[in-house]
């Protein structure tokens, strides 16, 4: 009797996990599937690819902005009702971005769509504080990032195939798909995790006061802006590539897919051999060695690039170990960044992931307005990124005091995983 009912409620934990998983994963899907179709969407919308990268700027925007409005929401409302009210959001502006019928209009859906979809990467942090206990956190995060880091790696070789067969519009309608099965599991399996409560103060000035707090905080300014700048090279790789692989190297949509998913495999799998290397070493000295090494990476590829001596596999290759560097400074520098805050956690993560999306959409829009029709915009950004990161570590690091737990490094990777 004992082993059954033991049984049911590890059942019942894996289909919470599972849709969990899924709403973290709508950032990653929403961002992948459709990079293949990149070069169709231009030729479909009379329009350039550079001007098609500005639609992937809009959603980051729109998902940084989203993050510091469903904080607050969801805890004056409950969980479950800005779920419901982002992913319908959500939905109609994906059936909006499949009926573009200008650039321009493609690019507004694609903000709406990032506005409504990131509802599900601030709610679930908070429902696995809710629904699990403390002590088996850091075990359900490790579960998490299992299903989400999924979504990378098959999501553009899926959004390829679509492209290739069916044509582009039908990869947003893919998402709707997913979507209505998410809303439908967040009905039926999903139990709300916290009550509404009304005293919770929606007014700005409050809400702006304790952001205000947060980001005066040496620790977490320091770790956030190096964080934010680094991961920004993700971001500009991701704008890109694209533009690099498809139409530079002129790779198909399925195989720009391969590659994609093999690079993303790549960050991923770093970032799980973080965890081993925080046995032996701190997040701090970690972070030191990844950046510079990040550095020396990104100087090579400019370097190349600027010289006309790169082709498709050395690219690739030094595009690979610029990304593994990523899993390693990604985690531990939000993890650190969030380690002095307990009871106002949400808002600092809020916080975090804004300043973070923001200086990623600045830097991926970046990359169409330099663009020379060479891979010059996207390997001069990533190794600018990498270097002044850098310093800002160097200068800031004498100012904190304060080291991560396993437990932070961990959920901060399924956020990292969320970029690609």
């Amino acid at each position: 009797m004992q082993a059954s009912i033991q049984t049911e409620k590890k059942q019942k934990q894996g289909y919470l996990i599972i849709i969990l998983g899924l709403l973290t994963a709508i950032g990653p899907l929403s961002i992948d599937m459709y990079l293949p179709a990149f070069p169709e969407i231009a030729k479909g919308l009379n329009t350039s690819v550079s001007k098609v990268m500005l639609s992937l700027s809009s959603f980051f925007i729109g998902i940084s902005v989203g993050q510091l409005i469903y904080g607050p929401l969801l805890e004056r409302y409950g969980r479950k009702k800005p779920l419901y009210f982002g992913l319908v959001i959500y939905a109609f502006s994906a059936w909006g971005c499949a009926s573009a019928s200008t650039v321009d209009s493609l690019i507004l859906f694609r903000l709406f769509q990032a506005l409504g979809g990131c509802v599900g990467m601030v709610a679930s942090r908070a429902m696995v504080r809710d629904l699990f206990e403390v002590k088996d956190n850091a075990k359900v995060f490790s579960t998490l990032m299992l299903v989400v880091a999924v979504s990378p790696i098959i999501a553009p070789t899926l959004g390829g195939y679509i492209t290739a067969y069916l044509g582009w519009r039908y990869v947003f309608g893919m998402l709707i798909i997913v979507i209505a099965i998410i809303i439908a599991g967040i009905y039926f399996i999903l139990p709300e995790s916290k009550k509404p409560d009304p005293k919770f103060s929606l007014k700005p000035s409050s809400i702006v006061k304790a952001y205000v707090t947060i980001i005066k905080h040496p620790q977490f300014s320091m770790y956030t802006f190096t964080g934010a700048v680094a991961s920004a090279g993700l971001y500009v790789y991701i704008s890109g590539s694209p533009y690099v692989f498809m139409i530079l190297f002129k790779v198909t949509e399925r195989h720009y897919g391969w590659i994609f998913a093999i690079i993303a495999a790549g960050l991923i799998g770093a970032s799980q051999l973080n965890g081993f290397f925080l046995k032996k070493h701190s997040s701090e000295s970690i972070i030191k060695t990844a950046l510079y090494t990040q550095s020396i990476i990104g100087i090579i590829l400019v370097s190349l690039t600027m010289l006309g001596l790169t082709e498709l596999y050395s690219t690739i290759a030094l595009i690979f170990m610029f990304l593994c560097c990523q899993g390693f400074i990604f985690p531990n520098a939000s993890a650190l960044s969030m380690a002095p805050f307990g009871h106002n956690a949400g808002s600092a993560s809020a916080l975090m992931g804004f300043i973070q999306m923001s200086v990623g959409a600045i830097m991926s829009a970046m990359v169409s307005v330099l663009q020379n029709n060479s891979a010059l915009a996207m390997t001069g950004i990533m190794a600018t990124c990498a270097i002044s990161a850098s310093l800002l570590f160097t200068l800031g690091r004498k100012r904190v005091l304060n080291k991560a737990s396993l437990e932070l490094v961990e959920e901060e990777e399924i956020e990292m995983i969320n970029t690609i």
